[in-house]
């Protein structure tokens, strides 16, 4: 039984998914289906938690909207998703970052790898 059920799993399974961490700045692209139309819709932010693990694995985006944070949850393996773009590499020391929610301005930020950016 656990053979069928890692068959399903594995062929459902992203690979270019782990591509990100906590604290990065991503952009998720989602397909959105209205009527018989299909389009994508980019969702920009910053990844404060991961959970789970396999083809249950999860991840949380926060961002801010017209001066209110909007937090999205998404699942890793959807089909929904189109694609993950790394916008910068975040230097995140938790493993998740609600402390970001209560944070006001640029104090809700998380500081970016300076390697990265080439200085």
């Amino acid at each position: 039984m656990n053979r069928i059920i890692d068959a399903i799993e594995k062929e459902q399974h992203k690979t270019e998914a782990n591509s990100f961490k906590v604290g990065d700045s991503v952009r998720v692209h989602t397909r959105v289906v209205e009527g018989d139309k299909e389009r994508i819709q980019i969702f920009a932010g910053i990844v404060i938690g991961r959970k789970g693990r396999g083809l249950n694995e999860t991840f949380t985006v926060r961002r801010i909207s017209y001066g209110e944070g909007v937090e999205r949850g998404f699942p890793l393996h959807s089909p929904r998703i189109a694609k993950i773009e790394v916008e910068q590499e975040g230097r995140a020391r938790r493993a998740k970052l609600n402390y970001l929610r209560t944070r006001k301005g640029h104090w809700s930020h998380v500081t970016c790898h300076l390697a990265q950016i080439g200085r």
